[in-house]
């Protein structure tokens, strides 16, 4: 039997798979296009601030499933880290996720959890019962002067698209706190690799069985030559945009050095017009373990993705997942092939979840392969 594995792509989806074929007896090779492993996870030491930068902006682990905490803890240190973000507008810093402290501050007020509870309640829009888009979400559950404070301008600047053309479900991902917890995420495990993502990554997929292609790409005409290929690239791509290219957005960054402390924070959005970054990051904030004289910022601009830019996130509005269908289709009649991760599915995907799919990945294969059934194109239903 044929035992050799082809994996495009050596981002997390990539790794974990090749990492757990490998150790079940595959011959795993990895096709990398780009020059380094861990995709927009990539870090690298800057020359001139020694500072740990996140070459593609900022990613922090945050999860509360057990199996991707666990995986990702056996190839590296995870140093505790808490994402505090500020957020500027009308002249003054705030915090987000909205809490406590951003309500009484932005109204003027010295209100407590059940008082400021009852209070947004009475700014929400009681006549948007069901909400379906992003504008309707945050009219109707926190009122039109946080939404054009915080959410409006910074939502055109991020998507290129008014908030009246955006999915609720955007919105739904952004909790409001009735307590003074400035913490971005809420779940239990919080933390960032010692090393950085890249250091991580090359753990995982430094395990015998596994070769790894930098600086090339696979040519889909020689998957025969494989049992089964995993492709973690853009899935238009595989079929040569047969159906139109799918749009994400890109992200361009403007990069500046300074003595000392820039910002005082890791991350500062810029919510409105003011500024015409959506927001800037200090890179030294998040390794608050490690000491530098010097720092480094990305200021960060969000734009349509075209031919040669790095995709970084789906659209996904309704128009889009009727082409994403067309390509569901096309993947389904291709033999030995799945299709994963966040570009070979269409979908935003935090790197837990990446994970964690991964692994199921890799299971649902090898039971497959001990079962002798079909591997299917899809793990998770990219229309779900």
């Amino acid at each position: 039997m044929n035992k050799k594995i082809a994996i495009v792509g050596a981002g997390f989806s990539g790794a974990v798979i090749a990492n757990q074929l490998a150790q079940a007896g595959y011959t795993v090779e990895v096709f990398e296009s780009r020059s380094h492993v861990a995709g927009n996870c990539h870090s690298e030491r800057d020359a001139e601030t020694g500072v740990m930068l996140h070459v593609y902006g900022p990613h922090i682990f945050h999860t509360d499933n057990e199996r991707a905490w666990e995986f990702v803890n056996r190839y590296a240190e995870f140093k505790p880290y808490v994402n505090r973000v500020k957020a500027i507008t009308k002249g003054q810093v705030f915090t987000l996720p909205i809490n406590l402290l951003t309500i009484n501050q932005f109204f003027n007020k010295t209100m407590g959890p059940a008082e400021a509870e009852e209070f947004l309640a009475s700014l929400g829009d009681k006549s948007i019962e069901n909400p379906t888009t992003f504008e309707e979400q945050a009219l109707r559950f926190v009122g039109r002067e946080l939404y054009e404070a915080f959410f409006k301008t910074y939502t055109v600047k991020q998507w290129g698209l008014e908030p009246s053309e955006l999915p609720a479900s955007i919105l739904k991902r952004l909790p409001v706190r009735f307590n003074y917890d400035d913490n971005y995420f809420s779940h239990k495990y919080q933390g960032m690799p010692a090393e950085g993502y890249t250091a991580l990554v090359e753990n995982i997929i430094n395990v015998p069985g596994v070769t790894v292609h930098l600086n090339t790409r696979f040519d889909p005409d020689l998957k025969s030559e494989y049992e089964h290929v995993f492709y973690s690239g853009p899935i238009d791509a595989w079929f040569k945009h047969a159906e139109g290219r799918l749009p994400y957005r890109t992200l361009d960054f403007e990069t500046f050095r300074a003595t000392g402390d820039y910002q005082g924070n890791a991350v500062i959005n810029y919510c409105d017009n003011e500024k015409p970054y959506t927001r800037i990051t200090e890179h030294k904030h998040f390794s608050p373990w490690e000491k530098h004289e010097k720092t480094i910022c990305y200021k960060e601009y969000s734009r349509q993705c075209e031919e040669k830019d790095i995709p970084y996130y789906p659209i996904r509005l309704a128009r889009d997942k009727q082409q994403l269908e067309l390509y569901v289709n096309l993947a389904k009649k291709e033999p030995n092939v799945t299709f994963v991760g966040r570009l070979g599915t269409y979908r935003y995907l935090d790197m837990d979840v990446t994970i964690n799919e991964a692994l199921i990945t890799a299971d649902k294969f090898l039971d497959a392969a001990r079962d002798k059934a079909k591997m299917p194109a899809f793990v998770i239903d990219p229309l779900a």
